[in-house]
Formats: C-alpha cells, structure tokens, sequence
C-alpha cells in the first residue's frame, strides 16, 4: 500500500518531503521517497497535499490503569500497602478495553507509556505499548524501565497512614536502601556462579529481582519530581547507583535547565494545560519545556492522562509553543523524543523499517491545534481511522 501525494514529516535525517510517496508493507515502512511513486492501485491514498507524519507517543500517562468513568473499582495505579514495590508491573493493571485508547487513537496517538503511579517511593515497572488492540501482551512495544517518586506524593500518601515515608529524606532513603539490597544481591548471584560448588544461591527477592536491569542500565530509571530540589535528588541518586535516568514532569526544570543539560538527563514535561493543583506545582509555568529545550535537553510532553485525558496531548504541545518551544521541537517532543527517552527504537519516525504508525491531516491543518484530527490514523499498518 502506498500513500501519496502528501507533506512528510518523517522526523530523522531525512526532514521534511514537500511532496512525496510512502510504501506500507506487512506492518512496517518499506520505502519513502520524493515526487510521485512509480506506480499507483486502486488500494493506494491520495494525501491530497496534506500532512503525513508518525503517530503520537504520549511519554508519560496511566491510560487503562485508572479506567475512565470508575472510582476505586477501577483504579489500579498504586499499590500503597507499601511503599517500594518495584515488583510491581503496569501491564498487569491495564484493561485495553477503557475508551480513552479510542480517544487516543482518533487523535493520532498510537503509542503511549503506562507508568504505575506517584504514591510510592517505587511504584514499579513502565511498559510502553501500542494504543489498538484487546490483550496487553500483544500491544506491547517494551518494558521501560522503573517507576520512583520523591517530592509531595508519597509524604501525603504514607502521612496519612502514619507510616514511612512522611519526609523527602526517608522517601530517598528507601529508594537507596532498595537499590543497595539489589546491588548486593546481584554480587551474590555472581558469586554463586562463579563457584556454585563452594556457595549457595541467595534467597530468591522479587523486588531485587525487579531492579536488577535498572543496576545492569538494561532499563531506565524514571523519577517523579516537580520541584527544582527533588529533580537534584533523582541526579544525586542516579549518581550513586550509575542510573540511566529519566526526570517525569519536571516542573521547575527551567530553573536548573543548565544543571539538567549537563547531567544529559532528558525530561518528560507535563501535565501542562493544568492548573497549579497542589504545592508542589505552585512554579509551574508554560516556558519549561522551552528552556530546557534551549539548554540541550531532550524533552518529551505528556499528559499523565488521566490528569489531562489523552486525545489533548496535541494541544500540550502547542500550549509548550506559546511559552516558546519551537514548533519543530514540539512536534519531536510528541514523536522522536519520546521514543529515545522510552527505548521504542521501532517508533517516532517516518523511516525504512520501522512500524507503520502514521497519522494524516488536510492540506493546511496544524497538528498541534485544538481544531484538528487526522484523517487518516494507521498502527502497524492497520487503518484505524480513515476519512480520506
């Protein structure tokens, strides 16, 4: 199948085609190129001159782990009996059949991170997964890395329960104390295979277990933070445990944009179009994504649907352009930034060999605005929305 006659924005190397072609086969992207293709079916689109770029990545949500319409009966974000679980996984928690994945697919969003939630110091394992499909497993595109969270959070959570952590120093001290007992259990395991006849095993422990491809760097280490000081706490312990890290929300970035740059830790900014709805939040402003775009970091947006549902990713996007981000930048933050920062290598890019996850809009439309949505939605090849 080819679609052409359309403005690609193929976000690599390659740029942006005025006017050109693009051949879908067996899921994936076969070919591209400029001007007309060699040949035309019955099958193929016409873009009619319209804007053809990759599906929407929304770096950072709980899409089907808080179920839309539900109260606690659907709400399988935090396990807060205890407040490091990083054996926790959000796959196991998402019901592919809540609504918000067709909201998110007639938008354009054709893949999304699903992160267990903030409550705890760790809240467990990100998987990033495709938004069309009925069984999770077979929506999956990888298992990203382990979810931490300092600042307000889980000071409310464990306060209210009269239990550890009720201050910014035991949620980083449980943090430590979890990665050390992983550190240590990993040597043991290499002890024992280094010499399995002179020394046992250890005690099998779900949760080192857990974090033992965030110590290897095999995933990434993901840290809710919002204040400017917590942000500097996630560097501290990256640092210390050698973690590939990724800041989630990062709020008062622009404050330490320059530090963040240095320590090439990107950033996944959002929500954006929210209020300042606790105190953590109180230094939200729209220029963040700006600033520490102009600073070098590599930023992605989110929603954290369903703090701001999903199908408004655009329009965080285009609210990050008001407070200055480039509008070219803005669009990376929704495609490629998003797949580097996750590890989805095989998404975010209109280029040979990747999954065809593609979106099309009217000759003239602006992605990023409030008014408009594709008319043409496609997910590993599949025609999700077609109205062209």
């Amino acid at each position: 199948m080819k679609i052409y006659n359309a403005k690609i924005y193929t976000m690599d190397e390659c740029g942006i085609i005025e006017n050109g072609w693009i051949e879908l086969s067996d899921g994936s992207i076969k070919a591209l190129g400029s001007g007309a293709p060699d040949s035309v079916g019955a099958d193929d689109i016409d873009a009619q001159g319209g804007t053809l770029l990759p599906g929407f990545i929304d770096a950072h949500t709980h899409l089907g782990i808080i179920e839309d319409g539900l109260d606690f009966e659907g709400d399988d974000c935090n396990e807060t009996t205890d407040p490091f679980t990083p054996q926790m996984r959000a796959i196991d928690g998402i019901n592919p059949f809540d609504r918000c994945f067709t909201e998110a697919r007639m938008r354009g969003i054709t893949a999304a991170a699903v992160s267990p939630g903030s409550g705890n110091a760790c809240g467990g394992e990100i998987c990033v997964i495709k938004t069309a499909g009925r069984r999770v497993d077979d929506m999956l595109i990888v298992n990203a890395g382990i979810k931490f969270a300092l600042g307000e959070n889980p000071k409310r959570v464990y306060n209210d329960k009269d239990s550890t952590p009720v201050t910014r120093m035991a949620t980083a001290a449980l943090i430590r104390e979890g990665l050390s007992k992983a550190r240590r259990y990993a040597h043991s395991i290499d002890s024992y295979y280094s010499d399995t006849e002179n020394s046992d095993p250890p005690e099998f422990d779900a949760k080192c277990e857990a974090l033992l491809p965030l110590l290897d760097r095999k995933q990434k280490a993901f840290f809710h933070c919002h204040r400017a000081d917590d942000i500097c706490t996630a560097m501290r312990l990256a640092s210390e445990f050698s973690l590939d890290t990724v800041i989630i929300h990062g709020t008062e970035g622009y404050q330490i944009a320059d530090i963040i740059a240095e320590e090439k830790i990107p950033v996944i900014c959002g929500p954006i179009i929210c209020d300042r709805c606790k105190p953590e939040m109180r230094g939200q402003e729209l220029k963040n994504a700006a600033a520490l775009a102009e600073n070098g970091v590599n930023v992605a947006i989110c929603t954290d649907h369903t703090v701001i549902p999903i199908q408004y990713l655009p329009i965080s996007a285009q609210a990050a352009v008001k407070g200055g981000l480039d509008s070219m930048t803005a669009l990376r933050a929704l495609t490629t930034a998003p797949a580097e920062i996750l590890g989805a290598e095989n998404i975010g890019s209109l280029t040979e060999g990747k999954d065809a996850d593609l979106q099309l809009y009217r000759k003239g439309d602006d992605p990023l605005s409030l008014m408009s949505e594709p008319v043409l939605v496609m997910i590993n090849g599949e025609t999700i929305r077609r109205e062209v």
